[in-house]
């Protein structure tokens, strides 16, 4: 499986960004759940949220990213979407797409920074 994100930048406090990850490979099967890891500067990396690829898509966040962050999923192109709004400085890290499968599987992470 291999992931190729998108997106991320630097934004001003309260605004928002967009990540996406497309999917590819021909084992693409056996991928269960998508989604965003974080890892912010000297911290381990950490959930921000996740999607399942079942039918009814369902999904686990962070606490610290409840009620701002959406993550959504686009079946027919195999891509999840990270919509992140109300930024705040402690969201900056550098975001790693994940694919969740008999082993887990890492995009290139794109940095996310959040000014004051």
């Amino acid at each position: 499986v291999q992931l190729q994100a998108s997106g991320g930048g630097l934004v001003q406090a309260g605004g928002s960004l967009r990540l996406s990850c497309a999917a590819s490979g021909t084992s693409l099967f056996s991928v269960t759940a998508m989604g965003w890891f974080r890892q912010a500067p000297g911290k381990q990396r950490e959930l921000a949220a996740l999607i399942t690829t079942t039918t009814d898509g369902l999904t686990d966040y962070a606490d610290s990213v409840k009620g701002r962050f959406t993550i959504s999923r686009d079946s027919a192109s195999n891509t999840v979407y990270l919509q992140m709004n109300n930024l705040k400085p402690e969201d900056t890290a550098v975001y790693y797409c994940h694919a969740r499968s008999s082993r887990p599987f890492w995009g290139q992470g794109t940095l996310v920074t959040v000014s004051s």
